[in-house]
């Protein structure tokens, strides 16, 4: 401390020397703080020297303004390590890393003052009081809800009957899965007794029979799975699978087709009499290879959509396994295969628009069908009123023919009626006229009427059977052989369909 720091007085004060006092602090034990007075003196000889002490709080010297220091979290964790430290081993606090010691005496406190900008006013208070109300009323009002539609009882009985309803759709143990396109519940059991009387009275023949009803999903299936030779019922699913091409815009229906010789076939049809070369629109190809089975458009068609396996590919994708094509036509050996049931399926599909979602599309398959000019199974079994969109099929070892049936009533159902019997036995065709005559039976009542058992009816009007009143047996009239032009070898006995503006040839027995 210098010598002109005091100025010594009789008294042994000290005076400041100028206006203006210079302020020290002293650190002291205890952590005191004082401040001292500057500018004395030294003292004089005989004098005595006192430091003048001047407490924070007195009023003699105006306190400095000093900025105070917020420090990080991180500084404040370093001083305290630093005085506990230092406390441990009886040492004074020293600075760490440059980081003086922390002073636990001194109390920062930091004031925060709100801005006039911040504060809500009270109609902004009381608005978002309203709507943290509205919220919580809402939240309230929800879980309630909840709750009382949990315990209503109106909602279990509803629930319990919803439960039965599926259990009892459940209920016949040999109710097969409900395929896409049929919706399956129950087997009628009395139809089913009178078409096993029928089957039973016919033991040379091996019948494969499904038939649902389409409103309600009742049916009847007798070796609805098994597999049959299709026939020219394969013409079906090939018929739908061009449509798709055409949504799809694969094919136009105008755009031609030409025919060339790989595709001629003998069988029924009339395209095998035009010259190779020839062109016809796609849709005139689709509409002759079902209304008169002709087998050579539908080998135009069977290439016209990419083979063989691409068709195969196709019906898999329907969830079709027995339907399946592995020859061009006419098959006669009878390879190309299905079954009742996906037949039906496919008739199904179709008719509520699953597999072509066009209504135009749905529209021209069924009036393609409906045209179909062998009417003498099916059809044959029906009453007044009555419409069928149905395809026929047959060769020498099976006879068959898938259709859909609309009532006068609005009721709708499917049948599928495919037969193995011994080559040409004509039992088939009374067989399958008769099944589809107690099916129209049951279906167009109110309620189903019980059929008797025993009671068949033999097939009426234009058939290649003619009934023989002395013996009561059907006998078939063979058809005469037409000679087959363009030099294909076929060797199949063909007869004339009826002429409704097709010049066609209609092959019986074998094939169509």
């Amino acid at each position: 401390m210098s010598e002109s720091s005091y100025k010594f007085t009789a008294s042994g004060r000290r005076q400041p020397t100028k206006g203006r006092q210079k302020v020290r602090k002293v650190q002291k034990p205890g952590n005191e703080k004082v401040k001292v007075v500057g500018n004395l003196r030294p003292p004089q000889q005989g004098g005595t020297v006192s430091r003048v002490i001047v407490s924070p709080s007195s009023n003699t010297a105006k306190k400095p303004r000093k900025r105070k220091r917020v420090e990080a979290p991180a500084e404040t964790w370093l001083r305290k390590k630093n005085a506990s430290q230092a406390a441990s081993k009886g040492m004074k606090s020293a600075s760490v890393n440059g980081i003086p010691p922390l002073k636990f005496n001194k109390r920062i406190t930091k004031r925060v003052k709100v801005s006039n900008k911040t504060r809500l006013k009270p109609m902004a208070r009381t608005m978002l009081y309203i709507l943290r109300l509205l919220i919580v009323g809402v939240g309230i009002g929800a879980i309630v809800g909840t709750a009382l539609s949990v315990l209503d009882p109106a909602t279990q009985s509803t629930t319990a009957k919803s439960s039965n309803v599926e259990n009892q759709a459940q209920v016949p143990a040999n109710n097969p899965a409900n395929n896409q396109g049929l919706y399956l519940t129950q087997e009628i059991i009395p139809l089913k007794s009178t078409i096993q009387s029928l089957v039973a009275a016919n033991p040379n023949l091996t019948p494969g029979i499904f038939i649902a009803d389409l409103d309600n999903g009742s049916y009847v299936d007798s070796n609805g799975n098994t597999s049959f030779p299709a026939a020219s019922t394969i013409k079906l699913p090939i018929l739908v699978a061009f449509f798709q091409d055409v949504e799809a815009g694969k094919i136009q229906l105008d755009e031609p087709l030409v025919m060339e010789q790989s595709m001629l076939a003998g069988g029924s049809g009339d395209l095998r009499s035009k010259p190779v070369g020839s062109k016809f629109t796609a849709l005139e190809v689709a509409d002759k290879m079902m209304v008169i089975s002709d087998n050579t458009a539908t080998n135009m068609l069977i290439a016209r959509m990419g083979g063989i396996d691409v068709l195969n590919q196709r019906f898999r994708s329907w969830g079709l396994t027995a339907t399946t094509l592995r020859n061009q036509l006419p098959d006669i050996e009878g390879t190309n295969t299905t079954s009742p049931k996906e037949l039906a399926q496919v008739m199904a599909m179709v008719n509520k628009g699953q597999l072509v979602s066009n209504m135009m599309s749905r529209e021209r398959i069924l009036d393609i069908m409906r045209r179909n000019q062998r009417r003498h199974l099916l059809p044959k079994g029906l009453g007044a009123g009555a419409k069928i969109a149905n395809k026929t099929g047959y060769i020498g070892a099976m006879l068959g023919d898938v259709g859909l049936i609309e009532l006068p009533s609005g009721k709708r159902y499917v049948a599928a009626v495919l037969v193995q019997r011994p080559r040409n036995d004509p039992g088939a065709e009374t067989l399958i006229t008769s099944i589809s005559s107690f099916a129209y039976q049951y279906f167009n009542q109110p309620v189903g009427m019980p059929v008797v058992p025993g009671n068949v009816l033999p097939p009426t009007g234009n058939s290649p059977y003619l009934n023989n009143p002395s013996t009561g047996t059907n006998i078939y009239q063979p058809p005469l052989p037409n000679a087959v032009p363009n030099g294909v070898n076929n060797t199949i006995p063909t007869t004339t369909y009826p002429n409704n503006g097709y010049n066609s040839q209609y092959y019986y027995p074998y094939r169509r």
